[in-house]
């Protein structure tokens, strides 16, 4: 049995428009990137991309976009990039750009390529503070953000077989 390679690509949903990062959706930023392709390389180049081209993951409050295609293509996806002006949102179109911050073999690269790429966005926003209660403000705001499980309040829901 065969094994296909794909790279994935991390782009950034850049608009000055802050409703547009939560008005995409999977489809619209397929739907472009696939346009803008069509329109860089024609048929054939669509032809190659859309062999396993999908877009693996969306986040629409950051505007972080993984994008999945061959091993042997994904240069014809990366060129066609800058060429996507606008996405489609609940019918209406906002002007943005992607733009491209790490190509990867893996997801798992591509996460600890953002996790540090967020890191030195932090940096800077820090060092961009005008005073220490800006600072104080920020540092408190990301140290309160975390990931915790909720832990069951009684052994009750262990041993429920939904009957009523």
């Amino acid at each position: 049995m065969v094994r296909f390679k794909n790279r994935y690509v991390l782009c950034e949903v850049v608009s000055e428009d802050p409703r547009c990062r939560q008005c995409i959706e999977d489809r619209a930023v397929s739907l472009a990137v696939r346009d803008a392709i069509g329109r860089v390389h024609g048929d054939y180049g669509l032809a190659c991309c859309s062999i396993s081209f999908t877009v693996k993951y969306l986040n629409a409050y950051t505007g972080t976009v993984l994008l999945r295609c061959r091993k042997d293509f994904y240069r014809l996806l990366c060129s066609a990039l800058p060429f996507v002006r606008q996405l489609e949102g609940r019918n209406q179109r906002y002007p943005c750009a992607l733009r491209t911050l790490h190509v990867g073999g893996t997801i798992r690269t591509c996460q600890k390529f953002l996790i540090q790429y967020n890191r030195r966005q932090l940096l800077m926003l820090l060092q961009n503070c005008t005073n220490e209660e800006e600072r104080r403000c920020i540092q408190k705001s990301v140290l309160s953000c975390s990931l915790t499980e909720e832990q069951p309040q009684s052994g009750d829901e262990d041993d429920d077989d939904g009957i009523e």
